[in-house]
C-alpha cells in the first residue's frame, strides 16, 4: 500500500463550505474513489493559514491518478473551485509530501 500525502489551499472565507461540501461528498464521487484505489482517505485544515492535509492509502498509484480522467472527478473539481486554489483544469494546487518517516 502506497501511502500519499499532499498539502492545498482552501481561501479564508470558505472553510465551513468546504466542510459542508465533503460531508455531502457525492455517492458517484465516493464509488470513484473506491474503484481508483483510495482509502484512508483524511483531510485536515489548518484554520489558521487555510493549509488543507491530504491524506489516503492506494494499491497502486498509476490507477488511482486516473481518477483524474473522469467526468465525475472533473464535475467535483468545477464544484470545488470556488473555495480553493486550482489548476487551469480545476484540480486543486497541491504539493506533494515525501516521506520521511512511518511507524508501521
Amino acid at each position: 500500500m502506497k501511502r500519499i500525502a499532499q498539502i492545498m489551499f482552501l481561501h479564508a472565507d470558505s472553510y465551513d463550505e468546504y466542510q459542508k461540501r465533503h460531508s455531502e461528498l457525492w455517492p458517484e464521487m465516493k464509488a470513484a474513489l473506491k474503484k481508483y484505489g483510495a482509502t484512508n482517505y483524511s483531510i485536515f485544515l489548518n484554520r489558521d493559514n487555510g493549509e488543507l492535509f491530504a491524506y489516503l492509502e492506494v494499491p497502486d498509484v498509476d490507477k488511482y491518478n486516473e481518477i483524474a480522467n473522469t467526468d465525475v472527478c472533473k464535475k467535483w473539481w468545477a464544484y470545488m473551485e470556488p473555495l480553493m486554489s486550482t489548476n487551469p483544469d480545476n484540480s486543486p494546487v497541491t504539493v506533494d509530501l515525501d516521506e520521511v518517516f512511518h511507524l508501521g
